[in-house]
């Protein structure tokens, strides 16, 4: 224990350090001038090096640990700062754990402390937990100024500031007492290894009190495109990209080898390794690799662990700079009147209804129409990482009144686009159709519907035609942003026979704007049936 109690190991080597760590009357992180990450930095560079070779030197941050902390701690005109999520994600060994265990240290007793702070790490189990609260613990008692006002609960994983009233407290994912905190300063290692969101949620959820919360995840990519890491890395990732706007809340900083590289390429280790060469071993890499060159299950753990690869047996369907090289030019009143066919995606109740069409003799153009319920929209905006009150207001995205999607609405929607349309043919998911079509018969609406199943067997040539006319730049979109988001979601199912489909419940977000215009792209590109003549009544020619 700390201050009250038997002293650990470490407790005891901290008798006989000097008195006073610094020479100055201020700590280094109080100097004045500094920015917010200036002066993280300087806490952070005040501690030392706990274990190995250079055990009791100090922590000095190279270039790209001090772009992490100043982006992460920038801040605006009136000093606030913006960031309240900040991921980090890179291979093994980069000195993740060590830089976890600092940040949590700076908003316990550090310069971005507060008065009665509640600092928090988490882990998928109790022992990585306890891992970032022994390092903890070694900074603690290897600096006389921070022992003397730190208690540690060595067995509770618990530290107390009795400047502040700040506490600190690791938790594992196992833990069932996430709920009802008010976290100042969050903290996850690893999230990518644990089962379930459930702690990540409550601790993210629990820091409206607060005037500056951050939970700052730090981790190598999970495998799993569904996981709340793959998630957190394609909302930034997609900021990044530019296919959802910006947000200054949110920062991304993304070490890993692209999916096309070598990877056993020692350039393309380097590329992803910022820490390779310095405090991470080129030597026990390169046997790895071998290792992994040999033993074909290993390759999967080397490119996931090594070069932070998402590694999974899924296939993403169309890159994003394929999908941007078809923007093109889109003018929707030149289209008035022309032939098209379309694809109908319907939502069950409270999701997302879209329908696609597909002009092939207008350069290929695309014209999308996008419905969702009018009600909760925030919420579904929050729980899809989506801006649609945004593309409501851009008129890109229809409401219907009330909770759940409102059929007849669609139906009359539909009815007007096909009466300014020359429409052909639209392919249907039966799924939700049943009701459609009732209101449809009700209102006299007459359209062209061909029921288009979801399986191998229809979606296959539809999601090849798509593809084709993708690289062969063969279809114009517009940059339809919602389009845009769904493509990026998009990941193809193969099964044994190597058909494919787009796996709405595999890819990583909405689809089914890409689902429904793949069905049109399919079902203009379908052979039309063949005509067959009955010659049995014999020949009769008239003058």
């Amino acid at each position: 224990m700390g201050k009250r109690g038997p002293k650990t190991g470490a407790a005891k080597a901290a008798e006989s350090a000097p008195k006073r760590t610094w020479k100055t009357k201020r700590p280094p992180w109080e100097k004045r001038g500094l920015t917010r990450a200036e002066a993280v930095i300087a806490f952070i560079e005040v501690l030392p090096i706990t274990a190995g070779v250079h055990a009791g030197k100090r922590l000095k941050l190279r270039p790209w640990q001090r772009e992490i902390i100043e982006a992460i701690y920038a801040t605006d005109k009136k000093g606030k700062r913006q960031v309240r999520t900040a991921v980090v994600t890179m291979p093994r060994k980069g000195g993740k754990t060590q830089l976890a265990a600092a940040l949590a240290l700076c908003h316990l007793i550090g310069p971005e402390a507060e008065q009665r702070g509640q600092v928090y790490s988490a882990a998928s189990d109790k022992d990585q937990a306890a891992i970032i609260f022994r390092e903890l613990e070694a900074y603690i008692y290897a600096i006389p100024e921070f022992t003397e006002r730190c208690n540690v609960l060595a067995f509770h994983k618990e530290i107390t500031d009795e400047v502040t009233g700040s506490t600190y407290k690791a938790m594992s994912s196992d833990a069932r007492k996430a709920h009802g905190l008010s976290p100042s300063f969050m903290v996850y290692d690893e999230l990518a290894q644990t089962k379930n969101r459930e702690l990540y949620d409550n601790l993210t959820t629990g820091t409206g009190a607060r005037a500056e919360p951050l939970m700052v995840v730090i981790s190598t990519q999970s495998s799993d495109n569904n996981h709340i890491m793959s998630e957190l890395v394609d909302y930034g990732l997609k900021i990044r990209e530019g296919s959802l706007p910006p947000d200054p809340s949110f920062h991304l900083t993304y070490f890993a080898a692209p999916e096309d590289a070598d990877p056993w390429s020692e350039e393309t280790w380097y590329a992803c390794n910022p820490a390779l060469g310095d405090f991470r071993s080129l030597e026990e890499m390169q046997l790895f690799a071998e290792q992994a060159k040999k033993i074909p299950a290993k390759e999967a753990t080397f490119r996931n662990l090594y070069l932070n690869q998402r590694v999974d047996a899924e296939q993403r369907f169309i890159s994003s700079v394929d999908w941007d090289a078809c923007a093109g030019e889109l003018d929707p009143a030149s289209l008035v009147g022309r032939p098209c066919w379309a694809g109908l995606d319907l939502s069950s109740t409270t999701d997302m209804s879209a329908l696609v069409l597909y002009f092939p003799e207008d350069n290929g153009a695309v014209l999308p129409f996008f419905w969702l319920p009018g009600d909760d929209l925030m919420d579904k905006e929050q729980r899809d990482r989506a801006p649609y009150t945004v593309w409501r207001r851009q008129a890109i995205l229809e409401t219907t009144p009330g909770r759940a999607i409102d059929k007849r609405a669609i139906a009359l929607r539909l009815a007007d686009i096909a009466g300014r349309f020359d429409l052909r043919g639209v392919a249907y998911d039966r799924w939700g159709m049943p009701e459609l079509r009732r209101i449809l018969q009700d209102e006299g609406i007459e359209l062209p519907l061909i029921e288009w199943g979801q399986g191998f067997k229809d979606m296959s040539p539809a999601v090849s035609t798509l593809e084709s006319l993708v690289l062969d730049r063969k279809i114009a979109h517009g940059g339809n942003p919602i389009l845009r988001w769904h493509c990026s979601n998009a990941v193809v199912q193969m099964d044994p026979a190597g058909a494919r489909k787009i796996a709405k419940d595999k890819s990583i977000g909405r689809v089914d704007g890409l689902v429904a215009l793949a069905m049109a792209c399919g079902l203009a590109a379908r052979e039309p049936e063949p005509v067959t003549y009955d010659f049995s009544g014999g020949l009769v020619l008239t003058a």
